[in-house]
């Protein structure tokens, strides 16, 4: 018996041992498993197309992960940049710092977002230090391969030549064969003579720049172009016509056609709104002249986002103090709008920021000096110069037809941001119309930025996008732009811009129809609300009179009111009556209910 009892004993300590240690394991892995799903990874392209992994907590904020971008690539002039990123419908969004990232990215983790440029520097040239200018410098190279910025011919050549010099060094004819030029692509479309122009620049003129002065040359001359920071957003005029609008750091910009059809100092614009589809530009450009310009963009979200992004741009370039950012609302009395704050210094607050920058220059580990980086995103297919001349007529423009058609009396002088764009301020819509002449040319091609810069491309009619791409010329490969962009499956991304190609040449009969439905239904919508204002407003006014009437709350107001005349004479004339009255309705409403 003892034996037997000194055995169960054993036994029942080696079973609580093991329930013991099942217990903690259990806790071990559950407590595992929690803190997986409190944390995801994240994957931020950036500039140079190089990816930077990291993972972070689910409740972690969007400043978080900019400051560990920042950090990795020893980035202090950070307030220029921002992170982008794309939703499952395609839309874009910057990431706002202020709010957790979990909450912003509606697609489940792993993310992908991008690092770019979200506020332009009016002067790039001019920033403290090189790390901040190679990083623009990257910007602006993507920005000229994908259409974004227009320019003659000379200065595209020239542009080109300092990006060769700055990637290559200078010119050795052991290291570069004839035709080296043509190994890298600087715009949508290329063409021989063009190429040519690009080597003997590079050959004669550059001779002894280092990269950093190349970078710096190249930000000069950028910095002076018209389209210069433009980041364009597709949308229609009250016509039904396509334009493109965008925020510069020297103000507000509508691009129509072939022409700059409207500029706004950031001055001038007074109010910034939006309602679904429809934007809204308050400007005074005198002091006794106040114009509206009004334009739809394709969805509400993407209206939205345009609306965010002019808050945004008019706050950092217009303000002296980011003390004065206020809170902006575009909500008006009869439709729910949204509320917006800025967060962040302003231009000025930066600059003085930088100015007390005092380090020893970061090292910059550029990039392989290999061909593509000047087109990082293209694939390597064949090229625009290896298509036969007789094909490349037929299918594609030539570059050279487009950039030489700027003539220099067509392209308006360069100025720079102390005057930009004063020479082709409207004076009002109307006479922006009756004196479209006086409006900036940019080229004799419509203004067509690749695929990848439209904010919400829409997946149908892949193959007339298909065509039109080629023949204005944009290589099929930027897919692989839109891939780096939105980390997601492009299935059809770019049909925004063939849908308004194909807008401008069927005209604006289904337009107009489909704008008169908006506007009856926001008719109705106004009515409706202004409806339920109303009796909202006698429903508070009704509980007023009651409190009056029949409360015992002694409180001055009220006991001041009591006391008038008129008011003595509604309650013993009007309201007891009525209240005898609803008092023998409901008595016969209760007969009748209980004698049923």
């Amino acid at each position: 018996m003892v034996h037997a009892s000194a055995g169960e004993s054993v036994a029942a300590a080696d079973a609580e041992q093991q329930r013991l240690s099942e217990k903690m394991l259990s806790r071990f892995m559950s407590g595992s498993i929690r803190n997986l799903e409190r944390e995801y990874s994240c994957t931020v392209r950036l500039l140079d197309d190089t990816e930077y992994t990291c993972t972070i907590q689910r409740d972690a904020k969007g400043q978080y992960l900019f400051d560990l971008i920042c950090h990795h690539l020893n980035l202090l002039e950070k307030d220029y940049f921002g992170i982008r990123y794309v939703d499952p419908d395609k839309q874009r969004h910057w990431l706002e710092f202020t709010k957790s990232i979990g909450k912003q990215m509606k697609a489940q983790p792993p993310f992908t977002m991008c690092l770019r440029v979200k506020f332009y520097p009016p002067e790039p040239a001019a920033l403290k230090e090189e790390i901040t200018r190679y990083l623009v410098f990257l910007q602006i190279k993507r920005d000229l391969y994908h259409g974004r910025l227009l320019c003659k011919t000379s200065d595209a050549a020239m542009l080109a030549a300092h990006i060769l010099q700055a990637e290559i060094g200078d010119y050795d004819p052991g290291k570069h064969p004839e035709g080296y030029s043509s190994k890298f692509q600087f715009f949508p479309k290329h063409s021989e003579k063009l190429e040519r122009r690009i080597a003997d620049l590079h050959k004669t003129e550059l001779i002894g720049q280092t990269p950093e002065t190349s970078e710096r040359n190249f930000l000069q001359k950028a910095q002076m172009l018209e389209t210069y920071g433009v980041d364009p957003h597709p949308c229609k005029d009250v016509s039904g016509n396509p334009a493109f609008l965008a925020f510069t750091p020297f103000g507000f910009v509508v691009l129509q056609g072939n022409k700059r059809v409207h500029f706004l100092k950031w001055n001038e614009v007074t109010k910034l709104k939006f309602e679904g589809k429809t934007f809204h530009v308050y400007a005074n450009q005198r002091e006794d002249e106040k114009i509206i310009l009004t334009y739809f963009a394709p969805t509400p979200e993407a209206c939205k986002h345009l609306w965010k992004c002019g808050v945004e741009n008019q706050a950092f370039y217009k303000l002296e103090k980011s003390s004065q950012v206020r809170t902006v609302s575009s909500s008006n009395l009869f439709f729910k709008g949204s509320r917006f704050r800025y967060s962040g210094r302003v231009a000025k607050e930066v600059m003085e920021q930088s100015a007390k920058i005092k380090r020893e220059p970061p090292e910059i580990h550029r990039a392989g000096l290999v061909p593509s980086r000047s087109c990082p995103s293209i694939t390597h297919g064949p090229r625009l110069s290896s298509v036969p001349r007789t094909r490349r007529r037929a299918v594609h423009i030539s570059i050279m037809e487009g950039l030489e058609s700027l003539r220099d009396s067509a392209h308006s002088t360069p100025v720079r941001s102390v005057s930009h764009g004063e020479s082709f301020m409207p004076r009002s819509r109307s006479q922006a119309t009756d004196h479209s002449e006086r409006t900036a040319v940019i080229s004799d091609e419509a203004y067509s930025p690749s695929d990848s810069v439209l904010p919400t491309p829409v997946a149908e009619h892949g193959m007339e996008l298909s065509a039109s791409r080629q023949i204005n010329g944009a290589p099929c490969s930027i897919e692989e732009e839109k891939e780096s962009e939105a980390g997601t499956p492009m299935h059809g991304e770019g049909g925004e811009f063939g849908a308004d190609g194909r807008s401008a040449q069927e005209g604006a009969g289904g337009d107009s129809a489909l704008s008169e439905v908006e506007q009856v239904n926001k008719f109705v919508l106004s009515v409706l609300r202004l409806l339920l204002v109303t009796i909202g407003l006698l429903f508070v006014l009704l509980l007023l009179l009651i409190i009056l009437t029949e409360s015992d709350l002694d409180i001055a107001f009220l006991r001041d009111i009591r006391q008038t005349p008129e008011f003595e004479q509604f309650h013993y004339e009007y309201f007891c009556p009525l209240r005898r009255w609803f008092a023998c309705k409901l008595r016969w409403v209760g007969g009748l209910l209980i004698n049923k």
